[in-house]
């Protein structure tokens, strides 16, 4: 394992060079008609803590901008203005802790099904919340705790990718490696660099993914990191129930770290949906942090979605609040 992480960098910027050079559909790529899609997405929130502090606020707005020029490129965008106007209470409303970030910014080119690069700054490829956390796409307002807190969540860098069919279903395939710091330290974030790791998925009646990654993180202490993740989702009927777990080892001590989640999604009818979520989080130099989330969900419009939930636990950090949450989201 650790000759591929050592190895990825070099692995990945040989295969671009070569594959570009050899293939002259890429010069005639970048000047075929485009296809632009503009869209996004925006959270409105309100919660009530369990020792009676109310909060309130505009989470994010996000912009998606996406070119396809109908042959092998692909460029996307994501830019979000986190945190635009907030209320807590006992102060007037206020923007200070608004900030723009830019979340995503990639340019991909497909050889194949089987061979796709993307290079730029993208989402973590572990798990599936990570991969899927936008807002109107996700069954809770608050994140499992176990994705916030132990692995890089986004990164600067090249990634290849590809699909190919096995049995009834696909076998997906991620190499990624980072190339360049993140351009901001993001708050309630730990500091990592140097990530590098690769991701299976099997996609099937149940789908299946294991990732293993290195990196290291930059806080108080300069520490190396390896992370193994196992996911997996299945969904019937309406019905589903996921689930990811995260084991971490950091090099040259004892100290291990991880952390899981399992939720269960149940349908009510009138578009109307309950959720069920356990959750636990053992982090280096912290306590062991337990959590439930018990919520309904209401899907009124295919791109709009009603959350209220209530959760328990201490609240560590805005990411993860306890008390009723409730929020609404919309895909545009």
């Amino acid at each position: 394992m650790i000759t591929v992480y050592s190895t990825l960098h070099k692995l990945l910027g040989s295969l671009l060079v070569t594959l570009l050079a050899c293939n002259q559909a890429f010069a005639d790529d970048i000047y075929a008609a485009p296809a632009i899609d503009v869209g996004g997405y925006a959270t409105a929130r309100a919660n009530q803590n369990r020792h009676g502090k109310a909060a309130a606020g505009i989470d994010e707005i996000s912009l998606i901008l996406q070119w396809d020029n109908q042959q092998r490129l692909r460029a996307f965008a994501e830019i979000e203005l986190e945190k635009p106007l907030q209320w807590r209470e006992g102060q007037q409303h206020q923007s200070n802790d608004a900030q723009l970030d830019l979340e995503r910014l990639y340019l991909d080119y497909s050889f194949s099904d089987q061979l796709k690069l993307r290079g730029g700054r993208f989402l973590t490829p572990i798990g599936r919340w990570n991969q899927l956390h936008a807002s109107p796409l996700v069954w809770t307002t608050s994140r499992p705790l176990a994705t916030t807190e132990l692995f890089p969540l986004a990164m600067n860098g090249m990634m290849a990718q590809g699909t190919s069919p096995m049995g009834e279903g696909a076998l997906e395939y991620s190499l990624f490696a980072e190339a360049l710091k993140d351009q901001r330290d993001d708050l309630y974030e730990l500091k990592f660099s140097n990530t590098r790791g690769a991701r299976l998925q099997y996609s099937a009646a149940v789908n299946l993914g294991i990732t293993v990654m290195a990196f290291d993180e930059k806080e108080l202490l300069d520490r190396e990191h390896r992370l193994l993740s196992l996911d997996f989702f299945k969904s019937y009927q309406g019905w589903e129930v996921s689930g990811e777990a995260f084991f971490r080892k950091t090099n040259n001590t004892d100290q291990h770290s991880g952390g899981a989640y399992l939720q269960l999604v149940a349908p009510l009818g009138q578009q109307w949906f309950a959720v069920g979520r356990v959750e636990r989080l053992d982090a280096l130099d912290l306590p062991s942090r337990e959590r439930a989330v018990l919520g309904l969900a209401w899907r009124y419009k295919k791109n709009q979605v009603f959350k209220i939930e209530y959760a328990t636990g201490e609240e560590l950090s805005p990411k993860a609040p306890n008390g009723i949450i409730t929020s609404l989201a919309i895909l545009f």
